[in-house]
């Protein structure tokens, strides 16, 4: 009987690819799986009781999904452009730095380092009606006399979100586009200069064109992770008051784990996914007609 030989890159693959199957694509199969089930955690048997699509549909039927999906748009439209907004303005005021560069390039980094679970304790501190340095801030200075209800109150919660997830991402954009600014070639610059072009001139029509490819890197990687935004907002509102900042993942954890509809739950996740991978498309493809607008192909 011959024995089954391996070969050499197999054997040395296999620890890597039994980890993966075990952590990665087991679970991710039986969570397709139990999206056609009605599973729920407190009745294991239910996940053989196929459902087909009924999940699906009743997911992209249901209010409060698309309330959520509306409220991650919102989140992601605001959230990205103010994040471009101020790494753009960080990166160009740190280029212009002669002095110190590498230590204003350190701390720009420092937000980033922040568990989202640290950040989403500071800014519920921060923004307490009590107790929080916001409304102790606004109440020294004598702009207001009462506090302000950051996290009661929807809108203002929502804005509190928005506030704590430029201030942790910012840095994000405002390392590329730094490395961006660095790779600029100077005779482009130099023949502006030439021309007469004023600074704005030569930022707006030379260096901005030569930082897209590098603002739509940032914007698709911020995208994944504010489509997926779930441990900020479930920390400083738990998705209150009165669902007013529910997102799609704080609302599919909810469904999961509260209401224990797991199928159900692993449904609105699989959709959710497809919703984060159409915006990641999007912005590859202006990546994409960035590079070709500057001559550096696909």
């Amino acid at each position: 009987m011959k024995h089954l030989k391996l070969p050499p890159w197999l054997v040395l693959l296999m620890p890597a690819i039994i980890i993966l199957s075990a952590v990665v694509l087991i679970p991710l199969l039986l969570s397709l799986y139990s999206s056609f089930t009605s599973y729920r955690l407190t009745r294991p048997d239910s996940l053989f009781n196929w459902v087909g699509l009924f999940n699906y549909e009743k997911a992209v039927t249901d209010v409060k999904f698309w309330a959520a999906f509306g409220r991650t748009v919102l989140l992601l439209a605001v959230a990205l452009n103010l994040e471009m907004l101020f790494g753009l303005g960080l990166a160009v005021m740190i280029s212009k730095v002669t002095r110190g560069q590498r230590a204003l390039r350190t701390m720009m980094m420092f937000p980033m380092m922040f568990s989202p679970i640290l950040v989403g304790f500071q800014f519920k501190f921060i923004f307490n009606d009590n107790v929080g340095l916001v409304n102790n801030a606004l109440q020294s200075l004598g702009i207001t006399d009462t506090a302000i209800p950051w996290l009661v109150d929807g809108n203002l919660a929502m804005f509190s979100i928005i506030f704590a997830e430029i201030w942790t991402s910012t840095s994000v954009f405002g390392i590329l586009i730094l490395a961006g600014l660095y790779a600029i070639p100077r005779d482009p610059l130099e023949a502006a200069k030439v021309d007469g072009c004023t600074p704005f001139q030569s930022f707006r029509f030379v260096t901005l064109p030569f930082l897209m490819p590098f603002i739509y890197i940032s914007m698709a990687i911020r995208s994944l992770d504010v489509a997926r935004a779930y441990d900020i907002v479930q920390i400083m509102t738990n998705g209150g008051p009165a669902r007013r900042t529910e997102l799609l993942w704080t609302l599919i954890g909810r469904t999961g784990y509260v209401d224990a509809r797991m199928g159900y739950a692993n449904a609105m996740g699989y959709i959710s996914i497809f919703l984060a991978i159409f915006f990641t498309i999007y912005f590859f493809k202006k990546l994409t007609a960035a590079r070709k607008e500057l001559g550096m192909g696909v």
